[in-house]
């Protein structure tokens, strides 16, 4: 049986709006569960390379907790579990009752696990600036606090911006995920499209070149800043 081939039906109403709404959904999951991600990664980090024992425990805990479980798993945990683990009442509210309960949980479950994998972005860019910055800034009366502020994290945020950006992609293709608990994002969009239309090929094409140039966008502004702002000796290729 020969494929009956239509790419215009990607431009027809209402596909072309179902992949610009499935394409909004996954950006929103992105940016909201980066946010997440990039703040409690950054604490972690810290943690991770404190001199507190204890701290460094907690840190190292939780990337080992989170890194280590699957997704998909952690996903289908706090959408179906957690709610049965809480008292009635907040249970309730967390499955029917709380604003769009998919895609909380889905912002909530990406934050969480990309958070371990940006502590570790964050530990190893610390960790690259060596002892004697810190030793310097301790020599002129910095606190802990103010020595992570002012000379440890605006270093290590500027050797790490290729990981983080990876990161940032990482969690934006790991939004597809979404669907497997109800939130139509562009997967689900495009899913939704080849049952409608039966037209398989050209709706994943199209999500396909959706994702690339949304991908190859944020490799160029990564690249960009990561010209300007290179620290000099700690990036190898200094262009």
């Amino acid at each position: 049986m020969q494929y009956n081939w239509d790419w215009g039906i990607l431009f027809r109403d209402p596909y072309i709006w179902w992949l610009v709404d499935g394409l909004q959904w996954t950006l929103m999951i992105a940016l909201c569960a980066w946010v997440i991600a990039f703040s409690l990664g950054s604490i972690l980090g810290i943690m991770r390379t404190s001199t507190n024992p204890y701290l460094r425990f907690i840190g190292s805990a939780y990337v080992e907790l989170f890194r280590n479980v699957p997704l998909l798993v952690q996903l289908f945990l706090w959408y179906f579990v957690f709610p049965e683990l809480l008292p009635a009442d907040a249970g309730r509210w967390v499955k029917r009752e709380m604003p769009m309960p998919g895609f909380t949980t889905t912002v909530w479950a990406l934050g969480l696990y990309t958070a371990s994998r940006v502590c570790e972005q964050v530990r190893s860019g610390i960790e690259a600036i060596g002892v004697g910055q810190r030793n310097a800034g301790r020599a002129i009366g910095l606190s802990e606090t103010k020595l992570y502020i002012h000379i440890l994290l605006p270093n290590a945020y500027r050797i790490i911006i290729a990981p983080l950006t990876s990161e940032f992609l990482t969690i934006f293709k790991n939004s597809s995920l979404a669907l497997t608990i109800g939130v139509i994002e562009l997967t689900a969009m495009t899913r939704q499209i080849e049952e409608y239309t039966f037209q398989g090929f050209e709706a994943f094409t199209a999500a396909t070149i959706i994702y690339s140039v949304v991908t190859f966008i944020v490799m160029g502004i990564m690249l960009y800043l990561e010209k300007r702002l290179y620290v000099p000796g700690m990036i190898a290729a200094e262009k």
